[in-house]
């Protein structure tokens, strides 16, 4: 028990680090280095942008080429339009916080990134991304939507749904598994999500318990869109190396061209963790992890029905031209066994009651998320004017990097 306990803090502290991260600690670790399969991987020399990690690159661009988010259209929203009341999550650009806004006194959750930080880290494309997904996103119940974006000279405002029930990552950490049941419900709704975005030519990249969160009644909320990859044919592949040690797929590992056959091995990955704890192939030894992951046969206990243990099967098939979903993708999936307890269209209507309410008592109940987060102050400098260590010359690049992000939503969308 000391040894699973040991394994799993170790677990919890290595997935909060970033995958670039992640290959410069391995880079510098000998034993790692010198296993062939790590060797492989780190010929891939240190990207300034994931993009770039193509086979083959096409040639730079001017930054207003490279990023054109569309017509900027809500030069009124303002930072000072809310009142910042709480940190709730933090990524590589910055913070997620809970706000109100001042007129209406709705609350939302409000993703403030730096332009400093991402033109250092040259992942424009990423936030690209990220708005035009999230703006495609707003008639499916299992994603979160996007109700606005604005900018100020120093920074970028995406104005979300607030979702206060906690991330699947935050309930597996305290209940160490679910039950069959439970995970099925979730497997299904995050299935759904996918299928959608596939039907957009959207593959998502990078699913895994952080990024799925629990709304206040129970279900689903697929977020953060800064991996996705638009315009992916179904018969489309893409190379970028991306996405989080534990859930990488075979192919994506080999830096083989993959398609969207790469969600449903994360799926499958997910709903391992679900029933099991742990990902199917975790190893606190990270050269280890993926030796597992591109060699070792996936090993299930008997504790699981046998539906479940075909479709763990069928998801976590190292040959993607193999595994479940290649053929009529989500339709596969909806079809197994496993999932013929539910009905798909009161599972999409929100009609099934979930199978764990978080219980939360209104928007300021923060009980589900980290404390890691809340306990934080707020920065003063998320609703102030630009830091004065952004030189003229940075805010002059900053404004031609994000021509366009700012988004108002038209009058039709709220009919």
């Amino acid at each position: 028990m000391k040894d699973k306990t040991t394994a799993l803090t170790s677990f919890m502290k290595q997935r909060r680090m970033g995958l670039n991260d992640f290959i410069q600690r391995l880079a510098t670790n000998s034993y790692a280095c010198k296993h062939p399969e790590v060797q492989s991987i780190l010929n891939l020399s240190p990207p300034q942008d994931a993009e770039l990690m193509n086979a083959n690159p096409s040639p730079p661009s001017s930054p207003s080429q490279q990023i054109n988010l569309g017509p900027s259209s809500n030069p009124s929203a303002k930072p000072s339009d809310f009142h910042f009341l709480k940190v709730i999550g933090k990524g590589s650009f910055g913070k997620v916080l809970l706000a109100r806004h001042r007129s209406d006194d709705q609350f939302y959750a409000v993703k403030v990134l730096q332009k400093k930080a991402i033109l250092k880290k040259k992942e424009e494309k990423h936030i690209m991304s990220e708005r035009n997904v999230l703006l495609k996103n707003v008639k499916h119940p299992f994603l979160v939507g996007l109700h606005y974006s604005f900018q100020t000279a120093d920074k970028l405002y995406f104005v979300l749904d607030y979702i206060n029930g906690g991330e699947l990552f935050y309930h597996l950490q305290r209940e160490r598994c679910f039950l069959e049941p439970r995970a099925r419900f979730y497997a299904a709704e995050i299935a759904s999500a996918l299928g959608y975005l596939h039907s957009l030519n959207i593959v998502y990249r990078d699913l895994k318990p952080e990024n799925i969160l629990l709304d206040s009644q129970g279900h689903i909320i697929l977020t953060d869109f800064g991996l996705c990859k638009e315009n992916i044919e179904p018969n489309g592949t893409t190379s970028t190396f991306c996405g989080t040690p534990e859930y990488l797929a075979p192919e994506v590992l080999h830096k083989q061209p993959y398609d969207r056959t790469v969600d449903w091995w994360c799926l499958g990955a997910v709903l391992y963790e679900m029933l099991y704890g742990l990902p199917p192939f975790y190893s606190r030894n990270t050269a280890e992890m993926y030796d597992n992951i591109l060699n070792k046969p996936l090993q299930l206990k008997p504790n699981i029905s046998n539906a479940a243990r075909n479709l763990l099967e069928g998801l976590l098939q190292k040959d993607r031209t193999k595994r479940l979903g290649c053929t009529d993708d989500f339709i596969e999936i909806k079809n197994h066994v496993f999932f013929s307890p539910i009905n798909w269209d009161e599972l999409n209507a929100k009609k099934i009651t979930p199978p764990f309410n978080p219980n939360v008592t209104g928007p300021n109940d923060l009980r589900h998320f980290d404390p890691e987060f809340t306990d934080e102050p707020v920065p003063s400098s998320i609703g102030c004017s630009p830091d004065s260590a952004l030189c003229t010359a940075s805010i002059k690049e900053a404004a031609e990097a994000f021509v366009g992000f700012s988004y108002a939503p038209s009058m039709d969308s709220y009919l």
